[in-house]
């Protein structure tokens, strides 16, 4: 429903999901299901957690393995390892993660299962982001409907009534002009970067590099999440092995950063989706559309303002999140992440991407406050997609080491 306030993105959406849970491919039915759960209980994603247990059991999964990760086959609980460092440091993920889940042996996965179970992995870690981004909670989570958030349990309303959160809260005076002020500030910071371009004498590599490394480093005010949330329900928790391990900033002291992922060695265009459309053919068509359908989406306004090119402000929140993963783009200049994306939509961002569990209205509220819900909901779309597509990047790349 709340997709739907992109029909566009929707209909793309759906078409992946779909291929993904019910059209032929190498793994089972409920095994599918096992790893969609398997996947949200890392971000604590009781939503998603919860659907996927009643559609394991509909396909005809054992109920046994809904005891928790201890119960289920060998083969899944060796999934474990990746789904934690693909959830929280994809950077970590290596050619030797790939080799021990294929190594011959009566729990070894084939390359084509292996392929579907990290699309699958990757696809429901960038979900529980769009859920938490948004606010979406299940059903029973609502106080018998008369709760702040409208009654159908997400931050965001029905796509009838998409007013910006600012009207909502009736911001009366200042909080009001404070937000129309961030709209204007926004539309002005984009147009001195186009002309900028235009004039621009090309700043230089080490320019550029330097700019990368401290978007990446700017230690945001988001707490790191060592500590789990002890209400975590236990339908949860069950299906988690070392909870502990959460995302972590590239910039603790004292520490080897990982190297940065130079987009350019290893692209989506060039290597990720031929790769998958090698071993796992439909889906690499359709998280392709995905991807561009995400990307260039686009109803030419900003708040109030009709006919605005916001290319710019698009690309400055998909890099933002690829950098957070430690993506770099040779030929884009990260100063313009500065420029484009306010504090705290920033902190926004990061926490959606890295701790989505995290997400709080405030920071939800907080962030834009001028702009209607469906702005706030295609930030999310753009998030999830960044996400997922960073984290596919760094699967299919130790993949592709591993072939060669």
């Amino acid at each position: 429903m709340v997709m739907g306030l992109h029909p566009e993105y929707l209909s793309s959406f759906w078409k992946t999901q779909y291929l993904l849970l019910r059209m032929d491919g190498p793994l089972p039915y409920h095994k599918r299901h096992y790893i969609a759960i398997m996947a949200a209980a890392r971000h604590q994603c009781s939503y998603l957690v919860g659907l996927h247990m009643g559609e394991f059991l509909q396909v005809g999964g054992n109920p046994a393995w809904l005891q928790g990760l201890h119960c289920a086959p060998q083969k899944l609980r060796n999934l474990n390892e990746i789904n934690k460092l693909l959830a929280h440091r994809p950077w970590l993920v290596t050619k030797e993660h790939i080799e021990a889940l294929l190594k011959p042996g009566e729990d070894s996965w084939s390359l084509a299962e292996l392929v579907q179970a990290l699309v699958l992995l990757t696809h429901y870690h960038s979900l529980a982001s769009f859920v938490f981004g948004c606010g979406i909670k299940p059903e029973e989570d609502q106080d018998g409907g008369n709760d702040q958030d409208g009654g159908n349990g997400c931050w965001t309303p029905s796509p009838h009534s998409d007013s910006s959160p600012a009207s909502e809260d009736s911001m009366g005076g200042s909080g009001g002009k404070d937000a129309m002020q961030e709209v204007e500030m926004l539309m002005e910071r984009m147009k001195l970067l186009q002309e900028n371009q235009l004039e621009e004498e090309g700043v230089t590599q080490e320019e550029m590099e330097t700019r990368f490394e401290l978007e990446k480093t700017e230690n945001l005010l988001v707490p790191p999440s060592d500590i789990l949330d002890p209400s975590l329900q236990s339908n949860v928790r069950c299906f988690v092995e070392d909870p502990e391990f959460g995302y972590k900033d590239f910039t603790r002291r004292g520490e080897q950063a990982p190297p940065t992922f130079r987009a350019q060695d290893y692209t989506w265009e060039d290597h990720g989706f031929s790769l998958i459309n090698r071993l796992y053919p439909d889906v690499g068509q359709l998280l392709d559309e995905k991807f561009q359908v995400v990307y260039n989406l686009t109803y030419n306004t900003i708040a109030m303002h009709c006919g605005v090119d916001t290319s710019m402000l698009r690309r400055a929140i998909w890099n933002y999140v690829h950098c957070v993963f430690g993506i770099r783009y040779d030929d884009y200049d990260y100063g313009e992440v500065n420029q484009l994306l306010e504090r705290n939509l920033k902190i926004y961002i990061k926490t959606v991407a890295c701790y989505p569990e995290k997400t709080t209205k405030q920071i939800y509220t907080q962030f834009w406050r001028h702009f209607k819900h469906s702005e706030k909901v295609h930030i999310n779309l753009l998030l999830l997609e960044a996400r997922m597509q960073a984290a596919l990047l760094y699967a299919l790349r130790a993949v592709t080491r591993y072939m060669t």
